[in-house]
């Protein structure tokens, strides 16, 4: 039997309000998947895009990995009233709110709706169980580059 609090569903309906895209800092990390999906949307070399709209965030065990950039007031480099990215958008933006720390308990839930009006909002969708697994397990697998990958790939695509 599945005793997970969603098992009934979940409401959430992006408000727009850009909460979870800026006013405080954070990191977006950047996965083979995501860094293809924007070069490929933006039509930019993979060195030019890390210089333009990344930077090297601490991860686990001492490795760097690939986050974008926050402007000083510490919206995503991508927000421009919306995601100039949107149909590109990294996993990490486009699975939210269904990260597995944020669906762990009920009360972890809660307190997120607090942040955002989006979350167990009854005008938008109600998210099925499944749904929120699939954006969960996406969200999960989604590795980010590590430094060492990320210049392996710059070298790979340099004209020789």
């Amino acid at each position: 039997m599945n005793d997970k609090f969603y098992k009934n569903g979940l409401y959430f309906g992006c408000q727009r309000c850009s909460f979870c895209c800026g006013h405080s800092p954070g990191f977006v990390y950047l996965s083979k998947r995501d860094l293809d999906s924007l070069i490929n949307y933006l039509k930019m070399p993979v060195k030019e895009f890390v210089e333009v709209y990344c930077r090297w965030a601490d991860y686990y065990h001492g490795e760097q990995v690939l986050a974008l950039r926050e402007k000083k007031n510490y919206d995503c480099i991508l927000w421009e009233n919306g995601c100039s990215c949107y149909e590109a958008r990294p996993i990490q933006c486009s699975t939210y709110p269904f990260w597995s720390w944020m669906i762990e308990d009920k009360k972890t839930w809660e307190e997120c709706s607090k942040d955002c009006p989006g979350i167990n909002n009854k005008q938008g969708k109600l998210w099925s169980y499944d749904e929120i697994e699939i954006n969960k397990k996406a969200y999960d697998e989604n590795t980010p580059l590590t430094r060492s990958e990320v210049e392996s790939l710059i070298e790979k695509t340099q004209p020789q």
